[in-house]
């Protein structure tokens, strides 16, 4: 992994942070942030593989979630939501462990 890969997940990163903060629970918002998190190519790469697995289902249960009522899905929305929160926690603590680029 070269500086330009760390550089870029800490960018979709923050984009992704942001992309969750804006979250209205609708169905299009839900599987725009899920593809967006998916196509974080660089910030897969920076990260540890378990930290992909790991997103990678939560994105598919909040997919699942969009197309059921809160009453009639078998997990929470909200849980999910807060999941997803504490997983961006996680992933940005470990990209502040990695070198960052300076310039001499």
């Amino acid at each position: 992994m070269d500086i330009t890969d760390i550089e870029l997940g800490r960018q979709q990163w923050q984009t992704l942070k942001l992309g969750l903060d804006a979250l209205d629970g609708t169905p299009q918002s839900l599987h725009g942030f899920a593809a967006q998190a998916r196509a974080a190519q660089s910030l897969h790469k920076a990260l540890p593989h378990q930290y992909e697995v790991v997103l990678f289902d939560l994105l598919n249960r909040l997919e699942s979630s969009a197309l059921f009522d809160e009453e009639s899905c078998s997990f929470s929305h909200d849980d999910l939501i807060a999941n997803l929160r504490a997983w961006m926690d996680k992933a940005g603590q470990q990209l502040d462990r990695l070198p960052e680029h300076r310039s001499a």
